[in-house]
């Protein structure tokens, strides 16, 4: 661990912090996974080769949903267009783009039961990855708090008690991976 913590208190945020983040990043690896169901967020991120660098979608135009099928990307500069609809039709989307010149229209056609069965798995494997790295955070918490006892700043007691409420606060964390799991598996069944 790269830090001497000087207290249970300082773990603990420490912990909760990096648990965020882990959620956070959980979070944002979904949403990238394409459902039954249009969303801007399957777009947004999407490297975009223009203007001699690589940036994301959301900053070179502007996505709207105007169905449950469709996504409709609107560029600011419409000299953008063929590096954007390049940039969907190369993603992992598996879309083939079509514009009129002013707008790109992306239609998501219905996922096949086979291919819903592979996504599943695919969500439930990075639920797996999140919970991996929030029981590396409570193992690394826990050896600061062991060391803390070690050079004598907390007793036997204050460690069984730090212990307890990072568990509680692990135990939380992992309820949210559940939660989060099983919206984007309800996603999955929208047909």
């Amino acid at each position: 661990m790269p830090h001497n913590f000087s207290s249970v208190k300082d773990i603990m945020n420490w912990a909760k912090g990096h648990m965020e983040k882990a959620i956070e990043v959980y979070q944002k690896g979904l949403s990238e996974i394409r459902t039954g169901k249009a969303s801007a967020s399957l777009v947004e991120e999407i490297r975009v080769h223009c203007y001699g660098q690589v940036l994301p979608l959301k900053q070179l135009a502007s996505v709207s949903i105007p169905d449950a099928h469709l996504i409709m990307i609107q560029p600011w500069d419409p000299n953008t267009i063929q590096e954007i609809e390049r940039a969907l039709a190369n993603s992992k989307l598996g879309v083939n783009p079509t514009d009129d010149g002013k707008v790109i229209r992306v239609v998501l056609p219905p996922l096949s039961e086979e291919r819903r069965k592979e996504l599943d798995k695919i969500v439930k494997q990075e639920a797996e990855h999140a919970k991996v790295s929030i029981r590396t955070i409570r193992r690394e918490a826990k050896e600061a708090i062991e060391k803390l006892e070690k050079d004598k700043v907390i007793s036997e007691d204050e460690v069984f008690k730090a212990k307890e409420d990072l568990q509680k606060l692990v135990d939380k964390f992992v309820e949210k991976i559940g939660e989060i799991l099983k919206a984007k598996e309800e996603e999955l069944k929208v047909v």
